[in-house]
């Protein structure tokens, strides 16, 4: 590890004006920069660590009953708090990784990366959730905008994920077993208006809507109204793990256990 300047603001307003300043990197839990740092392949010169920011931390339900999640929380205090309110949710948070990853890493920085395979991602957009930054609100259909990357400007934090909570819902994931993310996961939420179906792990182009299977859940919730659809093979990530039709044929059947889970 090469040397470099590190702060620990404790409020959201120092957190910005910290990254305003050039070569400033925003730090969450670290899973993912620090052992990039260590490979060289980013070399920020100051790490601007959000963990020490009360208000950025814990969980809240809102007045219309959203579940509000601060951004810097970790994933395993998503599982313990929010079980009660959002079992799929927190079912999610609690198969990231192992205990370490679960302990050091946060919603935030997860959502901030947004890895093609991580899980969180599929949760917000299949949620139909909101991302809080110090700035704006930015819809989960708006904020995911491909393969690692997302709508927060530079400099932009996120503070806070505002999850409306549905009558129904399910998270599957068919694990790689090395690195415990998904080779397929899907996140499926049926909600007064009807089902949003979010699938992780599975498109080069990181996680999506699966619009054909919301159309024929929302019109019935069950497993067997998706007997015949599937996804394209082309588009979908191809790899040492899985072929592009294996991965394909793996949305289909993860969605279906999603729903049967859910039901």
């Amino acid at each position: 590890m090469y040397n470099f300047d590190f702060v620990r603001p404790k409020t959201i307003a120092d957190a910005a004006a910290a990254l305003g300043h050039e070569g400033a990197q925003a730090l969450g839990g670290g899973q993912t920069l620090l052992p990039t740092m260590k490979q060289r392949l980013a070399s920020p010169e100051t790490l601007v660590s959000l963990t020490g920011i009360p208000e950025m931390q814990g969980v809240c339900k809102a007045d219309d009953g959203a579940i509000c999640i601060g951004g810097a929380t970790p994933h395993a205090v998503v599982a313990a708090e929010v079980a009660a309110h959002y079992p799929a949710l927190a079912g999610l948070a609690s198969h990231i990784g192992d205990p370490a990853v679960r302990n050091r890493g946060t919603i935030g920085g997860s959502l901030a990366n947004n890895d093609p395979s991580a899980c969180y991602p599929s949760a917000v957009l299949g949620s139909g959730a909101t991302v809080v930054t110090n700035t704006r609100q930015i819809a989960a259909d708006d904020y995911f905008q491909g393969m690692f990357t997302t709508a927060l400007h530079e400099g932009e934090i996120i503070t806070e994920v505002r999850f409306p909570v549905p009558e129904k819902a399910s998270y599957q994931k068919f694990e790689q077993p090395a690195s415990r993310f998904a080779l397929v996961g899907v996140f499926v939420a049926k909600y007064a208006d009807g089902v949003r179906v979010a699938v992780t792990g599975a498109s080069e182009e990181g996680v999506f809507r699966w619009t054909e299977a919301e159309e024929a859940l929302s019109a019935n919730f069950s497993a067997d109204a998706i007997n015949g659809l599937t996804v394209p093979a082309d588009g979908m990530i191809g790899d040492l793990h899985g072929s592009k039709e294996y991965r394909a044929h793996l949305v289909g059947v993860m969605t279906k256990r999603a729903v049967a889970a859910a039901a």
